[in-house]
């Protein structure tokens, strides 16, 4: 019983350790009612320098384009997938950023019916008491309108999720994450024309973790034990900031256009593009599930490893060895590359065996993900090994050569963008029984590698590249 009370809670410790903020805190009772909460972007906003001069801006319907409706299991819905007062939080928007006087546009006729009734209301006690009642004030007009919505809501963008279980103990941690996609367009209101549009994407999180135990600890004793919660980000909330985000962008592209300029003047209309700009690249060489975007426009590359070789021969006390190794490879393009390397290496068929061999191979490689700082390589081609150790030896002679062929996986982790690492494992075919110097049975030798490089990269063969990866 120990044991397993060991094993459970060597079990549920991770879950409830790396979520305990969740976990923790659980809903016992009532909430009190709470200020909104704020979002990264709406701190961005607050921290925006004030403008030159306000801009008047007016917002009919920031609406919902999607028509998505929350999914439901059983049972028809008509709630919506996102918020429909999204017109309210752009409003919100504009007023935290200082960069806006919004007018009233999305309630219209209500605040013409007001007016009317002030109006008539003051001629009646004009005529009445014969008194200078000053006429109502004008509406203030906008200089522009800002229009767009929310123009995509995909669900179940990326999933996942890992679990195990070991005699009726064990747990799960599962993912989702789904995204939604907002456009904001400024429309001069004298001219019709759209002066600048921007679109903003937020990605939004659901996870689940559960951790249980269903097992019997004794005759017709079963214990049964399950503890987890689910944590949504809320879509409010992911609407909100896409919102914030994009009133920020719209601020900063017209003080790039030079549409409008912050009170500090040039200087620091500078300072905030060239920290925009930069975001912009950064996010342009991001793909859609977060991988950053690796140009790889050089032609050629120089490696250097060390690693370990074994031999699989007629001998069983085969023991591993070391192995070095120089490549160099000819980029054909992102993907693949022809792949030449000389290496030296020691191979045992025993301990009293020991024979040194130099081998030179060209291989194709391919590299799975091109663009990606970590992807998987696969190469294969034909080469040779030479015998290059004087020791005395029943068939192999110095000099003596085998044609093989070989395979490999391994993978490239890019530090910058001359370096990168390289580890990788290989099976050398060899069509000859003689490389453990003995010749028994029907099958040939084998051999495996595997290895540790450094990878330098240099030469420019294309120009660089100005398009950006988007999967």
């Amino acid at each position: 019983m120990t044991k397993l009370l060991k094993k459970v809670a060597i079990l549920t410790l991770p879950f409830f350790l790396f979520s305990c903020g969740a976990y923790w805190n659980q809903p016992v009772s009532q909430g009190d009612a709470r200020i909104g909460e704020i979002t990264q972007a709406t701190k961005t906003l607050y921290d925006l320098p004030e403008p030159n001069e306000p801009i008047v801006a007016g917002v009919y319907n920031f609406r919902d384009q999607t028509g998505q409706y929350k999914p439901s299991e059983g049972a028809s819905t008509f709630s919506t997938a996102v918020t429909q007062g999204a017109t309210t939080i752009l409003i919100k928007a504009l007023e935290d950023s200082k960069w806006f006087k919004a007018v009233e546009r999305e309630n219209l006729q209500n605040l013409t019916n007001e007016r009317n009734i002030i109006r008539s209301t003051r001629d009646e006690y004009r005529k009445a008491t014969n008194a200078n009642i000053p006429k109502i004030k004008p509406l203030l007009f906008a200089g522009i309108l800002l229009e767009g919505g929310i123009i995509s809501y995909d669900t179940n963008l990326l999933t996942g999720g890992a679990g195990a279980r070991y005699f009726g103990v064990g747990g799960s941690v599962q993912y989702r994450q789904d995204r939604i996609t907002v456009y904001l367009r400024a429309v001069s209101t004298s001219t019709g024309e759209i002066i600048k549009t921007v679109y903003v994407s937020k990605t939004i999180l659901s996870q689940a973790l559960d951790a249980g135990i269903f097992r019997y600890v004794n005759f017709q004793r079963l214990l049964e034990a399950e503890t987890g919660f689910t944590k949504n980000e809320p879509t409010q909330l992911a609407v909100k900031a896409a919102i914030e985000k994009a009133v920020e962008s719209l601020i900063i592209e017209g003080i790039k256009d030079k549409l409008w300029s912050t009170k500090e003047g040039a200087e620091k209309n500078k300072e905030l593009v060239e920290n925009y700009l930069a975001e912009k690249e950064m996010e342009e060489a991001t793909g859609l599930y977060g991988r950053e975007f690796q140009e790889n426009d050089h032609k050629s590359t120089l490696r250097l490893a060390i690693g370990a070789t074994t031999i699989d021969g007629d001998f069983a006390d085969e023991q591993p060895d070391f192995k070095s190794e120089l490549g160099y490879k000819y980029h054909l393009n992102p993907s693949f590359a022809i792949r030449g390397d000389v290496q030296f290496y020691r191979l045992f068929s025993n301990s009293n065996r020991r024979y040194f061999w130099l081998s030179e191979n060209l291989n194709l490689e391919f590299k799975v993900l091109p663009h990606d700082k970590l992807s998987p390589i696969l190469y294969a081609g034909p080469g040779f090994m030479t015998f290059v150790d004087n020791s005395p030896s029943k068939f192999l002679q110095k000099l003596d050569s085998f044609f093989k062929v070989k395979a490999g996986v391994g993978m490239v982790y890019k530090f910058s963008e001359r370096i990168s690492m390289e580890v990788n494992g290989e099976l050398n075919r060899v069509f000859s029984d003689k490389i453990d110097n003995e010749v028994q049975g029907q099958r040939d030798d084998f051999y495996y590698n595997v290895g540790f490089g450094v990878n330098y990269h240099f030469g420019f063969g294309r120009n660089k590249r100005k398009d950006k990866f988007i999967n």
